[in-house]
């Protein structure tokens, strides 16, 4: 099979399955959770001073959008149901050259975190765009960086949900996967944090929030890489697991 079939694919399997819809019901209920927080969230003495400035109201869409988690857990899933049941197989079979397969299921990855990405974006901009006439503070990001933050989303996204494919490979198993997904994207930065020093601005919420264009103090962060660095950074953090799980899905059976 061509590259192109190939690709098209692996699509086709994302987009005919119940799945994507799941998780577009889950950014619909984040955006929904960061429309709450603009309308009925208050500070101590009453003001919303968390939505007062265009530095603000940008870090709240960055992070209301931050995309690595939820592609994590897509690319995850959907990867690792494939060994879990088996339909794995018969892709196989019409492409025996497996690094093919594998290459062109994380291509598909990509697409599908970019999509991820790039809609959680657009519906939490949406959602802080629709309920900022609640507040006396108008929506004051300029088109410049509302497109940053879509495109930084979009990439998060695709970073993300390669990760994710590249555990789901490696461990074979839906729960694991997820489990996997959730240990290297929440519980390890933390850890790695207390371990390691001069290590926060490295890890990929971090990095995230970096090529959002976010300033360090207002994401909370004690440093910053530069845009240049946090692309290629977050591009290793995807690069790893996948490679490792590629290496993987080489070398062992598939039963």
């Amino acid at each position: 099979m061509t590259w192109t079939r190939l690709i098209r694919a692996e699509l086709r399997k994302l987009t005919t399955t119940k799945m994507p819809w799941a998780f577009f019901a889950v950014l619909v209920a984040i955006s929904a959770t960061t429309a709450s927080a603009v309308v009925w969230g208050t500070d101590f003495d009453g003001s919303k001073t968390f939505v007062s400035t265009a530095a603000d109201q940008r870090s709240l869409i960055a992070f209301g959008a931050n995309a690595m988690m939820i592609a994590g857990l897509f690319g995850a899933i959907a990867v690792a149901r494939e060994y879990a049941q088996g339909t794995v197989i018969p892709t196989f079979l019409s492409s025996p050259r497996r690094h093919r397969a594998v290459l062109a299921q994380l291509v598909s990855m990509a697409i599908g975190g970019a999509v991820l990405g790039l809609v959680g974006a657009a519906l939490t901009l949406i959602a802080v765009a629709a309920t900022l006439p609640t507040t006396e503070f108008g929506f004051m990001v300029p088109t410049g960086g509302v497109a940053r933050v879509v495109a930084a989303a979009s990439f998060a996204g695709a970073a993300g949900a390669v990760l994710g494919a590249g555990i789901g490979a490696l461990v074979r198993n839906t729960g694991g996967a997820v489990v996997g997904a959730v240990l290297v994207l929440v519980i390890a930065p933390p850890l790695i944090v207390q371990l390691v020093s001069g290590a926060s601005p490295w890890l990929p919420s971090p990095l995230a929030i970096t090529l959002s264009g976010v300033e360090p103090e207002a994401a909370g962060m004690e440093g910053q890489a530069s845009t240049v660095a946090a692309i290629f950074a977050l591009a290793a953090w995807a690069a790893v697991p996948a490679a490792i799980g590629l290496l993987s899905v080489q070398r062992r059976d598939v039963v």
